[in-house]
């Protein structure tokens, strides 16, 4: 057999033929890995996330060893609306380390509210998923309804401090004071 001028066996044939196929899908598979990496790094690093735990000062570490029980009713005498809170160091937290009333605006805290009500509520609905001794009752908390300014700068505070406390994530913020 005559191939590019000289003679070859078919043998010899056979050969070149594999050798040119094995280099076509090398190069194939190259290009293949390499769109697949391209794909896979930034799923990769982007399921990572930044969950990161919160910088907790030593004022708090010992305010969340507290094992005084520790009673706060929320109320507001104009929306006649109560909670109340019963945890061990959470007022004590809420006068030292949380933010004054006034930080946040109402808008804000009854948005932060409304969704870290959402996810209390679907924990204790799961007891199974998530510990049922954290998340025991649930919340009855109405966006439709204006709870007055008090009522929902404790309970945001209250979704802080459960947070921090238990490092918990109930929503897509970090839990920071």
């Amino acid at each position: 057999m005559i191939f590019n001028g000289t003679v070859r066996t078919t043998q010899t044939v056979f050969l070149y033929l594999i050798g040119t196929m094995r280099s076509k899908w090398n190069i194939r598979t190259k290009r293949l890995a390499f769109v697949c990496v391209l794909c896979a790094f930034p799923i990769f690093f982007g399921c990572l996330g930044t969950k990161t735990t919160p910088d907790i000062s030593d004022e708090e570490k010992q305010v969340f060893t507290t094992e005084v029980a520790d009673t706060v009713a929320i109320s507001d005498p104009e929306s006649n609306y109560e909670i109340i809170i019963i945890e061990p160091g959470f007022n004590v937290w809420l006068q030292s380390v949380a933010r004054p009333e006034g930080y946040y605006s109402q808008t804000f805290m009854e948005n932060r509210n409304r969704l870290y009500v959402i996810e209390w509520n679907n924990r204790v609905v799961n007891a199974l998923q998530y510990n049922p001794q954290l998340y025991e009752l649930q919340i009855n908390y109405d966006p439709l309804v204006d709870y007055g300014y008090e009522v929902n700068y404790k309970l945001y505070n209250y979704f802080i401090y459960f947070q921090r406390k238990y490092n918990q994530r109930l929503g897509p913020f970090a839990p920071r004071i």
